[in-house]
């Protein structure tokens, strides 16, 4: 693991379950050559689950809008105990995985953690106020 400062000096250690892991493969394999997109859910610095949601974006070969509903339903779920939105993920079927400059665009610097699919990988990125910052992470169990 790695970390990730922080504006106020705490270090960022994520991690991410295998099923989720395999998840957000699963999900970018399913869509291509479409964005696949979803939910990253869990508690804190830990990754449980990455919950595919519809991508309703009118160009889904080169763009991602994650399903609004997938969003209330998971911000009601949270509210009711369950877990935190943590973040969310997305594929660039053109095997870049890094943030394109429309992922900088549509950014809001909410310091949330966006996952990336592309060509087998996964990589994890805080959507800082300053734009994206690469971040390392592990896998393990919860």
């Amino acid at each position: 693991m790695a970390h990730d400062p922080h504006a106020d000096g705490t270090a960022m250690y994520l991690t991410l379950t295998p099923q989720a892991h395999a998840a957000i493969l699963a999900a970018a394999a399913q869509a291509a050559p479409r964005e696949a997109c979803g939910l990253l859910l869990g508690f804190g610095n830990h990754i449980e689950t990455a919950q595919a949601a519809a991508n309703v974006h009118p160009e889904p070969a080169r763009h991602f809008e994650i399903d609004p509903a997938a969003l209330i339903a998971a911000h009601k779920a949270a509210r009711a105990g369950g877990p935190e939105l943590v973040g969310y993920f997305h594929s660039h079927p053109n095997g870049l995985a890094r943030p394109s400059a429309t992922d900088a665009a549509s950014a809001s610097g909410d310091g949330r953690i966006w996952a990336i699919a592309a060509a087998g990988a996964v990589s994890l990125w805080r959507d800082a106020p300053s734009g994206f910052e690469a971040l390392s992470y592990a896998i393990k169990e919860s």
